[in-house]
This record gives structure tokens, sequence and C-alpha cells, in this order.
């Protein structure tokens, strides 16, 4: 107990002193701890300005990104849409041509069956005719054209038949290549 009583002495005597000390040592501590707490502080704020930075950064890069998206897929689109009205057209060309090939064989086809319901009206108009029907006269037809040929024997038989047959529906003109022979006595 002697020696607790002793420091307690010595404490005791020196007590301002060390209050002092104690209080500087105090305030010397708050004073780094308010030093810290303010470097913290600006260390803080700098990471969350840095970080500000980057997501801004960040933030135009992917705007710059879907800029550039949608410029390609413009593109693209534009692309595509002149693509598909090239193979329009060249359908719509093809389609064109498809038809006239099929009106030119109708045409055809109508002429072919024109030509031979005129040269069978023809021949039929020849056979009913008592001047004509016993002579060897040959029809063809083309477009319109209604050639005769083969052997009569007069040229009234010519004349007849020349008759005849122009005035039958849808003949042009008649082309004559008979020729007289004159019946033996």
């Amino acid at each position: 107990m002697g020696c607790f009583s002793v420091a307690l002495g010595l404490t005791g005597c020196g007590g301002e002193d060390s209050a002092e000390k104690a209080g500087q040592k105090i305030d010397q501590a708050a004073a780094n701890t308010e030093e810290k707490i303010e470097q913290v502080t600006e260390d803080a704020n700098e990471k969350i300005e840095d970080a500000h930075q980057a997501i801004d950064q960040q933030a135009h890069e992917a705007n710059e990104y879907i800029a550039e998206s949608v410029d390609a897929s413009k593109n693209a689109i534009a692309t595509a849409g002149n693509q598909m009205d090239k193979t329009a057209e060249k359908a719509e060309k093809k389609i064109a041509g498809a038809k006239e090939v099929v009106a030119d064989h109708a045409t055809a086809t109508g002429e072919f069956m024109d030509d031979s319901m005129i040269t069978t009206a023809v021949k039929l108009v020849l056979v009913n005719n008592p001047l004509l029907k016993t002579a060897p006269i040959e029809v063809t037809t083309v477009a319109g054209v209604v050639k005769l040929t083969g052997a009569v024997d007069s040229e009234s038989t010519i004349a007849e038949a020349i008759k005849v047959v122009g005035n039958q529906k849808n003949v042009k003109s008649v082309q004559n290549e008979l020729t007289v022979i004159p019946a033996p006595v």
C-alpha cells in the first residue's frame, strides 16, 4: 500500500502538468482525427468524383454504341428495302415478259385456229358449190390469206372460186395459183 500512496502522491504533486499534457494530447488526437476525417472525406469525394466520371464515360460510350447501332440498323433496313425494290422490279419485268409470251402464243394459237377454221369453211363452200364441187382445188390459209392451188378446166371456174372464197368471213385476201388445163376431147 505504501507504493500506491507514493504513486498517488506523485500524481498528486505533478497534477497540473500532466493534466495539461493530457489535454494537449487529447487536443492533438482530436486534431489528428479531424485531419484524418478530412483526408478520408477528401479521398472519398475524389473516389466518388472518379466514379461519376467513369459512369459518365460509360454512359457516353453506351450512347455512342446505341447511336452506331441505330445507324447500322437504319442502313441495313435501307439496303434491304433497296434490294426488295430491285427484286420487285425484276419480278414485274419477268411477269410482263411472261404476259407478252403468253399473249404472243395466244395470238399465234388464235391465228392457227382462225386459219384452220377459215380453211374448213372455204373447203365446205367449195364442195357445196355445183360448179366447184368436183374441181381438185387445194386450200391453205396463213394469217387470213387463203391460197388456192390446183388445176381446173376453165377460167370461169377460177373466177367463181376466187369470188366464193373472197366472200367468206375472216378471209383477208385470196392468192390464186390455180391453172387451167382443158378437158380432153
